[in-house]
């Protein structure tokens, strides 16, 4: 864990250069429904009030990375403190897969939620997802790498020995589960998907890891933070798997609320977040397995830049509308 320096290993200068040319038309892309006048590349809350809501029960959704069964658990007693700090009935929404949470917010269904890395800039530009907070270190540290993983006895020891091979990605809006993994394969090393190595995709990271523990996959990419809570809860065991490349570090998680809540309701919700005491929770039992243990704050604008290059440096556009 740490903030987003390069001390670890790096993504390839290839990359890093392609990366910097995309930074130069890096920028907001807001659908037609938000505006931007402040200029900070999320959707302002409405300036007609008769657009904010402000409902009798918040609807939370966490990013879904792993079984939502076991993460309602682990969210129970944030969500009360949430529902004590703001006076609302607060409801768990176990998504399924990234699209649903992307849709849910998009049809005014979400209110707070986490986004997975690669999926908040869909967030923020087709849904006025609002970003504000992030898990981190005590110190303050925060992030994860991209790992390319393999199991033991696969035959891959290098990038170079996924020719032919299958790599599982997670989705196509993920960072680390398709897009990191993407621009480093073709820019390092030359190699597209479906004509260099052949592609599935998972669903999500847990999918993926478990998908080559059990040699579906011949590998896959992945969070490391997510192996790193799944080996801690012994879903799978150090040795499983190998890791055969690991990224330079990414910001986690964003969480954030809908553009047109309350102005007020929304400042108690991140007030809720920040106020937060972890000590002897679920949230600091599971979490803790990745290194975290606060919520900090964060902007849009600024976390997320290096996520954007990716995106560009993938061609990605957000044609929300």
């Amino acid at each position: 864990m740490q903030t987003l320096s390069l001390s670890r290993t790096l993504i390839s200068a290839a990359v890093a250069s392609a990366f910097a040319l995309a930074a130069v038309n890096a920028s907001a892309d807001l659908s037609s429904r938000y505006v931007d006048n402040d200029g900070d590349m999320v959707a302002d809350v409405p300036s007609d009030e008769s657009q904010w809501v402000d409902p009798d029960t918040l609807v939370f959704a966490y990013t879904p990375v792993e079984d939502p069964a076991v993460y309602a658990d682990v969210w129970s007693d944030f969500l009360d403190h949430l529902s004590d700090a703001t006076g609302k009935k607060v409801q768990f929404f176990p998504v399924q897969s990234n699209a649903a949470q992307q849709e849910a917010l998009r049809a005014g269904r979400l209110h707070v939620a986490g986004f997975n890395t690669g999926g908040v800039p869909v967030a923020v530009n087709c849904g006025g997802f609002r970003p504000f907070a992030m898990m981190a270190a005590e110190d303050g540290s925060f992030g994860y790498e991209m790992e390319i993983i393999t199991y033991p006895g696969s035959g891959i020891e290098a990038v170079e020995d996924l020719q032919g091979r299958q790599l599982a990605f997670t989705s196509e809006t993920s960072n680390s589960g398709f897009r990191a993994p993407s621009a480093l394969l073709r820019s390092e090393y030359g190699m597209e998907a479906g004509e260099d190595f052949e592609t599935a995709f998972s669903g999500s990271h847990d999918n993926s890891i478990l998908g080559v523990v059990n040699e579906d996959y011949d590998a896959a990419a992945i969070a490391n933070s997510v192996g790193k809570r799944m080996i801690s809860r012994g879903v799978v065991n150090e040795g499983d798997y190998d890791i055969i490349y690991t990224s330079q570090t990414f910001p986690t998680t964003a969480y954030g609320l809908a553009n047109n809540l309350n102005p007020e309701l929304a400042e108690k919700i991140q007030d809720a977040f920040f106020s937060y005491d972890w000590e002897g929770t679920a949230l600091e039992s599971e979490f803790a397995n990745s290194g975290e243990a606060q919520f900090i704050p964060i902007t849009y604008q600024e976390n997320w830049e290096v996520i954007r290059t990716i995106a560009d440096a993938n061609g990605v556009t957000y044609d929300c509308d």
